[in-house]
């Protein structure tokens, strides 16, 4: 292997290397979920997650602002981060879905197939709410908040 191949396999990520370097087959990001490659049903793609996250966050500023904040924008983000809570426990408990994913063609449902329980959604966002465990991804594009919930992300 010359520094050419070495360098493009660490710019490329360790997927990537690995599927080059040693021949393996990691597949398409849901297959081992049984979720088809592209479509509804298809694991939803990382842009529209963090665009969702944010219109939800906007969302939920506003609300934390205009609503709750007595002192201006100081405790904004604390009331914010209560209502983001309340509103995924509650929105994707019940209908597997917030605003912000709802805009972009989002649904949170069971790996098993069709809803999350609510027990499984006051997990996730309680996961969620601590922010790390969503951060931390497997090669389903899945976070921790919904491998620990068996939840995943998915076009609608």
């Amino acid at each position: 292997m010359d520094k050419r191949q070495a360098i493009g396999s660490w710019l490329s990520g360790p997927q990537a290397a690995a599927e080059d370097l040693l021949g393996a087959d990691f597949g398409y990001r849901g297959e081992r979920l049984g979720l088809p490659q592209e479509g509804p049903g298809s694991v939803a793609p990382t842009g529209r997650r963090i665009g969702a996250i944010f219109i939800d966050w906007m969302l939920c500023l506003l609300i934390g602002y205009g609503l709750l904040s007595g002192d201006g924008m100081s405790s904004a983000g604390n009331w914010a981060l209560l209502v983001f809570g309340v509103m995924s426990l509650l929105l994707v408990g019940t209908l597997g879905f917030t605003p912000g994913k709802r805009l972009l063609g989002l649904r949170v449902v069971s790996v098993h197939g069709g809803r999350l329980t609510f027990p499984r959604a006051a997990l996730r966002t309680a996961l969620l709410l601590l922010f790390i465990p969503a951060v931390v991804w497997d090669r389903d594009a899945r976070g921790l908040h919904d491998r620990l919930a068996h939840a995943v992300q998915v076009r609608m």
